[in-house]
Parts: C-alpha cells; sequence; structure tokens
C-alpha cells in the first residue's frame, strides 16, 4: 500500500492569519493520523510563514507515525533537524518571495550542502529525501549524495493546460521513477495533487509515498479533516488498482 504523508503546513497558515493558537496545526496531525495517515508532513520555512520552531518540537513529541520534515538546505536547518530528529528530512528549495515551492532542488549546484545534510543524516539515523524534477542528472545526483529517497515534483503534471501535455509529463514523472528504482531509491511524489488527478500517478508502480497538504486541507473546510484524509486515501487507492 502507497504511504500517504499529510503536509498540515496550511492548518498554521489560518492559525497565523489572525496570530491567535487556534487552528491548532498539532491536533490537526492527530485527527490526519486516526483518520489513516501514515505520517505527517511539516515545512519549517526559514522566514516561518506557517509551522513555527515550538509547532516543531510539539509534533515531534506527539506525532506516532512517522514526522517528515521538510527543509532548506541550510545550516540553521541541518542543525534544527539534527536537535529534533524528524523521522525523515526532506530537502527543498525555497525562495522567500515564492507562494509555495517552486520546482525542484537542484541536487547537482547545491551537492556539497546536501552532502553536509547527508552526513548529519547518518550520524542522527534520519531518512534523507530530496524534492526533484523528475529528471536523470538529477535522480543520478541524489543517489550519489547518499539520499535513501526521492519525491518527485508533480506540480507541472497538476498544472497542466490540456491532456496531453498532461500525459506527456506523467511519462516523464513514470520514466523517472523507473531510473530512480533501478538507483536503489525509494520513490515519491508530491505537489499539487488532488483526489481528481492523484490516480494516474497512484498508478505507476514505482511509486510508494505521497506528500500531500493544500489539497486535503483545502478539501477539509467542506467536509471535515477525517473524511478529507479517507477520500484521498480512496483515490490513491483506486490509482494503485490501475496498476494491475
Amino acid at each position: 500500500m502507497i504511504r500517504l504523508h499529510i503536509n498540515i503546513d496550511h492548518v498554521a497558515t489560518l492559525r497565523n492569519a489572525r496570530d491567535g493558537i487556534y487552528p491548532d496545526p498539532v491536533f490537526a496531525a492527530q485527527m490526519c493520523e486516526q483518520a489513516g495517515a501514515d505520517g505527517i508532513t511539516c515545512h519549517l520555512r526559514e522566514d516561518r510563514r506557517h509551522i513555527r520552531d515550538a509547532d516543531l518540537s510539539r509534533l515531534r513529541a506527539s506525532v506516532a507515525t512517522v514526522l517528515n520534515l521538510e527543509m532548506a538546505v541550510t545550516d540553521e536547518m541541518i542543525a534544527i533537524a539534527e536537535r529534533e530528529h524528524p523521522d525523515v528530512i526532506t530537502l527543498v528549495p525555497e525562495r522567500r518571495e515564492e507562494r509555495t515551492t517552486e520546482g525542484g532542488l537542484d541536487v547537482i549546484s547545491a551537492r556539497a550542502q546536501i552532502e553536509k545534510a547527508s552526513r548529519m543524516c547518518e550520524r542522527a539515523g534520519i531518512k534523507l529525501s530530496l524534492f526533484i524534477a523528475a529528471h536523470a542528472p538529477q535522480i543520478d545526483a541524489s543517489r550519489d549524495v547518499g539520499a535513501h529517497q526521492i519525491e518527485l515534483h508533480t506540480g507541472e503534471y497538476s498544472n497542466a493546460a490540456n491532456p496531453s501535455e498532461r500525459l506527456l509529463l506523467l511519462e516523464t514523472l513514470r520514466a523517472g521513477s523507473t531510473r530512480a528504482a533501478q538507483a536503489g531509491l525509494e520513490v515519491a511524489a508530491g505537489h499539487g495533487l488532488t483526489r481528481q488527478n492523484v490516480m494516474a500517478v497512484a498508478a505507476i508502480p514505482e511509486v510508494a509515498e505521497f506528500n500531500i497538504g493544500h489539497a486535503v486541507v483545502s478539501d477539509a473546510i467542506l467536509v471535515g479533516l477525517g473524511r478529507a484524509v479517507a477520500d484521498m486515501r480512496a483515490a490513491i487507492d483506486r490509482g494503485v488498482r490501475r496498476r494491475c
């Protein structure tokens, strides 16, 4: 079964809109776990626009499944990860002016800093994942720097303007997944995925995990968080059945 990790960042976004304490992303994470999520993902950004340091500490103390920390490849974040000890860190590109993560991490250009994070992960027993585009040089470089997993950026696929473009991008994701698996890397996927578009990606045999947040939190406004998690799981399961 494909693992479903729920990103609870945008629960914190709503809380921060009034600089209060409600809704609590930690409580939301617990609700997601109760609804069947296999893990919780959060992104501690350098500008702390949603998840804050105290949230991360509380999540580490309360998450009973798997805690995946998305983070930039900086000395500050590497030190925080070593201190808080999430189960997984996912290194992502980060620009302060962006609304959400745009594009995959350039593993080749950032290799020295990524290797620093990789050494920390090896010392601390933390799984290392890299959020990248499904391009062969980036996949090969991810293997070379010691990553255990890659998370394929599905934003372009999710936002494709027409069906033919979406199919081409899906083929790129398929090819990247195959190459990663042949290189001994686990394959995750995420960004922009919804109940409507996740099934085709779930049908890719090598995909073992999804990290999905915005769509689940958005659906929760209409149907509740537990139902939103369950509906996303059901959509993924329909996609998995297409593998046969």
